[in-house]
């Protein structure tokens, strides 16, 4: 039982990561240098970036909760 939360919890972290990757917040370190100020102009995420962003949730969630029941199962 407790093979299955691994595998859960290891699948669950390499799409986590996956997904972080892919989300663009654009200007990487040119924000600490004085990068553009139009980057911090608040807007709504749509279409891909919301289910993107939708998606990191729950995985995170899925992440969160197979590690915990693995602690729980081999404890």
């Amino acid at each position: 039982m407790a093979n299955i939360f691994t595998i859960i919890q290891v699948s669950c972290a390499v799409l986590l990561i996956a997904l972080i990757l892919l989300q663009n917040r654009g200007g990487g370190l040119s924000g600490i240098f004085g990068g553009s100020e139009i980057a911090n102009v608040y807007r709504t995420k749509r279409g891909v970036e919301r289910g993107i962003f939708i998606l990191t949730i729950i995985f995170s969630i899925l992440f969160l909760s197979s590690s915990l029941a693995n602690i729980l199962v081999r404890a």
